[in-house]
């Protein structure tokens, strides 16, 4: 958010309803906020605007749909090989499998949040796909043994 975006209490209170439901109607956020619809319309359109609500989504629940493991991935890339690190993230970005991925600080250079059916599929994206992209050095990972908590709600002041 840039320091164009100056939100109140009100805001906050419309961003954190959304947060919880992302299809509530005009009308029921307009009554939990404690706004006419019109108004609550109109702040809700420039939270849009300014791109403090970047989309809406459908949350999956995906061992239900044969997902059933969840790994975080640490990937090592090639010291020097610098061409390599874009096209490394415009392969990640059209990979189905990863959910999530992140360039971080320390002994790795990418963290990776990835699904698959089962840990032979897993091991499969592992070792012939991820490990074989350019400038890729290594890759360690972790099995997720249970979800302990999975939002993507952020912490709001108010």
């Amino acid at each position: 958010m840039g320091n164009d975006a100056t939100l109140d209490a009100m805001d906050l209170r419309i961003l954190a309803c959304l947060q919880e439901d992302g299809r509530i109607s005009n009308q029921a956020l307009a009554d939990a906020v404690q706004l006419s619809p019109a108004q609550c319309s109109r702040r809700h359109r420039r939270l849009e605007e300014l791109g403090l609500i970047r989309r809406y989504e459908a949350r999956l629940d995906a061992p239900r749909l044969g997902l059933g493991v969840t790994a975080f991935v640490h990937v090592t890339m090639e010291r020097g090989h610098i061409r390599e690190v874009e096209r490394f993230r415009e392969r990640v970005r059209d990979m189905a499998q990863v959910q999530e991925c992140y360039a971080v600080t320390g002994d790795f250079d990418y963290v990776l949040k990835v699904v698959a059916q089962d840990l032979k599929r897993l091991s499969d994206f592992l070792l012939g796909t991820l490990a074989q992209l350019p400038g890729v050095n290594g890759v360690r990972s972790s099995v997720c043994l249970d979800e302990i908590k999975c939002t993507s709600a952020l912490p709001l002041r108010s």
